[in-house]
């Protein structure tokens, strides 16, 4: 492609901006819409649900949402936005453990030890629904199509799929880590194959466990090789099918 072309391409790109909804549509990014709408639940049906819901930001970029050791109360849904939630070992040392997009739920880690195990800081402007959990825990006891969706979150939480193990090399976790953003924006009707990185390299760097060098120079050989279109944080997935490939051994079937 052209490089003018190119660059009018990733100028583009579009931006994910969730709705408020009416009476009776969900928000576009509503974390609970997909189960509900699927066995026939509205917000006439879901009018207790939509109580709960309490619309929280905007959070600015670096500002946290929560810290490790506060008390759960709530979980997050992200409304517009994204996310990034990290540790620090005994030395300082800054760990990225996910990142979270429009849709997607932050918090379900801390339902057992009852207080939040990592910070969770906003990567860019970012507005949240907050429900509290004991009052959706109690809902989810009424309402099959709650509970069994709040299942089906904690168990992706607790059993996502790492880019982490294994011995993989930097081509393939940075194909993977493309692929799998690529999926969960397509998942809420999003594009899939044009999206803004909200998180830094050196963000995606430690995510990888790779030095932020090793990012760049994978990213340029990845643009070199036709596979992205890349200016700055806008991206577009050139062959996906290619780096789906490429990063299959770390992918779900």
């Amino acid at each position: 492609m052209p490089p003018n072309l190119m660059t009018g391409c990733l100028r583009r790109a579009p931006q994910p901006i969730t709705d408020d909804g009416d009476e009776t549509r969900f928000c576009t990014s509503c974390a609970f819409s997909e189960a509900c709408v699927a066995v026939g639940y509205g917000k006439q049906e879901l009018v207790e649900l939509h109580c709960l819901v309490e619309h929280v930001g905007p959070f600015r970029a670096g500002e946290h949402v929560f810290r490790t050791g506060d008390p759960f109360r709530a979980i997050y849904a992200v409304r517009m936005g994204s996310v990034k939630t990290r540790l620090f070992d005994r030395d300082g040392n800054e760990q990225v453990l996910g990142f979270y997009l429009p849709g997607e739920v932050v918090g379900l880690n801390a339902i057992y030890p009852e207080h939040f195990p990592c910070d969770a800081v906003a990567l860019e402007d970012t507005q949240f629904c907050r429900f509290s959990f004991p009052a959706m825990s109690a809902l989810a006891a009424r309402q099959p199509a709650v509970q069994q969706h709040l299942f089906r979150l904690i168990s992706k939480e607790l059993g996502a799929v790492s880019l982490l193990a294994g011995d993989h090399s930097a081509d393939e976790r940075m194909a993977a880590f493309l692929v799998d953003l690529s999926n969960r924006y397509a998942a809420r009707g999003y594009s899939g194959t044009r999206f803004h990185l909200s998180m830094s390299r050196g963000d995606i760097a430690n995510y990888l466990r790779l030095a932020a060098e090793t990012v760049s120079r994978v990213l340029g050989r990845f643009r070199s090789q036709g596979l992205i279109a890349l200016e700055g944080r806008e991206l577009v997935l050139l062959k996906p099918d290619a780096l789906r490939e490429l990063g299959a051994s770390l992918l779900p079937e």
